[in-house]
């Protein structure tokens, strides 16, 4: 299997340099490695191009700038990676362990939110073992599948928000998803920000409409 690494970046300066260069390893291994970037206004194009196969621009929007990676990818097995996450040093060699059992067409890792608060530890657990229970997986668990398996589910789905869920319930359609302890660390900066607390209410409110079938877009604009 050939691994190509899709990154959708957002004014990332302050995170995409460190990222990246922790992917060098894998892209000698064979990895490619593609960051699209939604518009920057800073230096996240030019911090990235040295260190990525291709640097792309595409209409903003996580999910466009993730389906136009997926579109310029070469690898069989794709994997989805936000702009301020670390994946562990042989995240390639597990992803391909996974898939090429073929029990399984896609996936996600264990992730730990790294950030000032300590009940984020506990957090970063309930997410995991909620995401073991339901086959659904959040976008900072890095998500991954077979170029297969994203044709057949279209890939992501054009909305503003809850991309992620939307494209686990029509992977599930397919297999249930590898649940790769990793764990990959993703930073907290949400989460500092906004204060654990407020923030868990929100993420569970958000997604507890989106089940009742609320607009992503208006979604969307509750996140922000």
């Amino acid at each position: 299997m050939r691994l190509s690494i899709v990154i959708p970046a957002l004014n990332e300066a302050e995170h995409i340099g460190s990222v990246l260069a922790a992917l060098q390893a894998m892209r000698r291994r064979g990895a490619e490695v593609i960051v699209v970037d939604g518009g920057s206004h800073d230096a996240t194009p030019a911090i990235a191009q040295p260190l990525a196969d291709q640097v792309i621009s595409a209409s903003r929007g996580r999910a466009r700038q993730m389906n136009a990676g997926a579109a310029r990818a070469s690898g069989d097995t794709l994997l989805f990676l936000h702009a301020d996450t670390d994946l562990p040093d042989d995240a390639d060699r597990q992803v391909c362990a996974a898939l090429q059992s073929g029990e399984h067409a896609w996936g996600r890792f264990d992730v730990r939110i790294v950030g000032h608060a300590r009940m984020l530890r506990v957090v970063s657990v309930l997410m995991n073992l909620r995401s073991r229970l339901t086959g659904i997986a959040s976008g900072d668990q890095a998500l991954f599948m077979t170029r297969a398996a994203f044709d057949a589910v279209r890939g992501f789905p054009d909305q503003p928000l809850m991309e992620d869920i939307e494209i686990s319930r029509r992977l599930l359609f397919l297999a249930r998803p590898a649940c790769l302890r990793g764990p990959i660390r993703t930073s907290g900066r949400r989460w500092d920000t906004r204060g654990v607390w407020r923030t868990i209410f929100l993420m569970w409110r958000l997604r507890w409409l989106y089940a009742r079938g609320a607009s992503p877009a208006r979604l969307a604009e509750r996140y922000r």
